[in-house]
């Protein structure tokens, strides 16, 4: 009988082993390493594109071993195979907030299977040098242990509408306490700081900030026709619908190539004028520029206190509006900051089209997938008014953002940045770069030479700021007011100068794809603080046209 036992004990001693080693074998498997490699060809391959902005210097980052994105989180996927991202896919990709949610509730996935998928996947196409898109930074090292915790509460009490569990990510120059903050430069290359105020809201509605995404350097504020989604630390951002072949957008490029190719629920972008509009409508997402003020810019580094927001990028309008009410709140450390009673997931509910006015710009009409998302609109009910507001320059916009940023940039830096950082001016950060300009600006450093070179007064910066914004205004106002409009329609970021220096708030929403299958999105211009108009009317025409597809290799 003893020895009957014995051997009992020793099978399942047996078993335990081989099974522990086959888990072990299964985790070595799927060890995945990413390996430079020669670019030449690739590079070669940009320089026959018609649009000069594509011809690419460089692919991946001089100064960002890859492998160091995911190098803290390894460990946590060991027991996380092939089989179990098979597994979790439909409940997943592609899917918004509320079914993610829903699915969470039933049982068919925790908080930290879904934040495991997401690294998972990151890690999987990021490393993979004919997939890689750059658009990831840095992940953050603690979001698995992080999700852990939220899986303990009882899942019958999260609401579907809510934030709670979902991996975020968040573009590059949006402070966050875990992970440093670079804005794609290599002078900030150790900054660390502490949450954003949008982070910290973020983090109150039980949101895991995933990692940070690349960007185009200092928001596209450096150099002078370079690529938009470049930063010397994370490389040149590529758009999933067209690698090396369409733009990313910019200056929001990572946090557009993320939410397209499902590497998060959603992200967070920032807009001086057109940084989440055009990486918005470049990736096929919805990207939505709120009015100054609507959401806070403490601890984002900056380009202008004018004219800088951030805003929600997402798959879907319910997703946006969700996100949207997870940040909202005044802060006291931004004096353009507002309070808000409207709840943003309510407001879309009541989205109804009839009667509703929609301003259509004649001189777009010559684009065929704005006039079929025109006829979508007219055959569903929406009235359509043809205008012609004219093209008004904006004399002296530059100069609002060359002395806002040589004034805000240093004051960013003295309230957020640690000892680690030595650059005070930009200034500082120009001699800095010129000491290894291959490595450090590439594509030069035109525009902050400009910031230096310009001498616009205090006095005169302040007729600047109040003339271009009577003339913006009065650009989309004579439209709206004259023929009752509800909105403004226009393409991707084609408006989006007068929208940020107007203060008016801008939602894009994806439209088509051109006959070479790059992406287009319709956006939906109105007054200040009409964010839930404009989702609802994005929820509206996003429930008739359903244009968003998966990029074909990232499903």
């Amino acid at each position: 009988m003893r020895k009957l036992v014995y051997i009992f004990i020793s099978l399942l001693i047996f078993n335990s082993c081989k099974k522990e080693k086959e888990i072990q074998q299964k985790a070595l498997q799927s060890k995945i390493v990413w390996e430079s490699y020669d670019e030449v060809e690739d590079l070669e391959s940009t320089k026959k594109l018609s649009q000069e902005r594509m011809h690419l210097k460089l692919v991946n980052s001089k100064v960002l071993d890859k492998n160091d994105i995911w190098s803290t989180l390894e460990s946590e996927l060991d027991y996380f195979s092939e089989e179990d991202y098979g597994r979790l896919k439909p409940f997943v990709l592609e899917q918004d907030i509320p079914s993610i949610q829903k699915s969470i509730k039933e049982g068919k996935l925790s908080y930290e299977e879904l934040t495991k998928f997401y690294i998972y996947r990151i890690r999987k196409y990021e490393s993979d040098n004919s997939l890689s898109l750059n658009s990831v930074i840095s992940l953050n090292p603690d979001v698995v242990k992080q999700a852990r915790v939220l899986d303990k509460v009882d899942k019958k009490n999260i609401e579907v509408n809510s934030i709670y569990g979902m991996p975020i990510m968040l573009k590059d120059n949006i402070g966050t306490k875990d992970m440093l903050t670079t804005a794609g430069a290599i002078a900030l290359q150790n900054n660390r700081t502490d949450n954003a105020f949008i982070t910290k809201r973020l983090l109150e509605e039980n949101a895991l900030i995933l990692g940070k995404a690349n960007l185009s350097e200092w928001a596209y504020f450096l150099c002078v026709g370079c690529p938009v989604g470049y930063s010397a630390i994370g490389g040149q951002t590529l758009n999933p619908y067209g690698r090396m072949i369409f733009e990313s957008g910019g200056s929001s490029s990572g946090s557009g190539a993320v939410v397209a190719a499902n590497f998060c629920v959603a992200a967070i972008g920032t807009e001086t004028s057109g940084s989440i509009l055009s990486p918005s409508s470049q990736n096929s997402i919805v990207g939505l520029k709120p009015t100054i003020g609507l959401l806070s810019r403490s601890g984002i580094v900056p380009i202008s206190s004018t004219l800088d927001t951030p805003g929600p990028m997402t798959k879907s309008i319910i997703d946006n509006a969700i996100l949207l009410n997870a940040m909202i709140g005044k802060d006291p450390e931004d004096a353009t900051s507002v309070s808000t009673d409207t709840d943003f997931i309510i407001s879309i509910k009541d989205s109804i089209i009839e009667g509703k006015r929609f301003g259509v710009i004649k001189s777009l009409l010559q684009d065929s997938v704005y006039v079929k998302a025109i006829n979508k609109i007219k055959i569903a009910g929406g009235e359509i008014i043809e205008v012609e507001p004219g093209q008004p320059s904006l004399p002296g916009f530059l100069s609002i953002l060359n002395i806002d940023m040589k004034n805000d940039l240093p004051e960013y830096i003295r309230r957020n940045s640690t000892d680690t950082i030595s650059i005070k001016t930009v200034e500082d950060i120009i001699a800095f770069n010129l000491q290894d300009t291959l490595v450090r600006i590439p594509y030069g450093q035109g525009i902050f030479e400009g910031i230096v070179k310009d001498s616009t007064t205090t006095e005169g910066l302040k007729k600047i700021k109040e003339d271009l914004k009577v003339t913006a205004r009065k650009y989309f106002d004579s439209q709206i007011d004259q023929h009752n409009l509800d909105v403004v329609l226009s393409i991707n970021n084609y408006h989006a100068g007068y929208a940020a220096v107007a203060k008016y708030p801008a939602l894009t929403v994806p439209m088509g794809y051109t006959n070479k299958g790059e992406p287009k999105g319709l956006t939906f211009i109105g007054k200040p603080f009409s964010e839930d108009k404009l989702l609802q009317l994005g929820l509206w025409y996003e429930s008739i046209s359903k244009e968003r597809k998966i990029p074909v290799n990232y499903n």
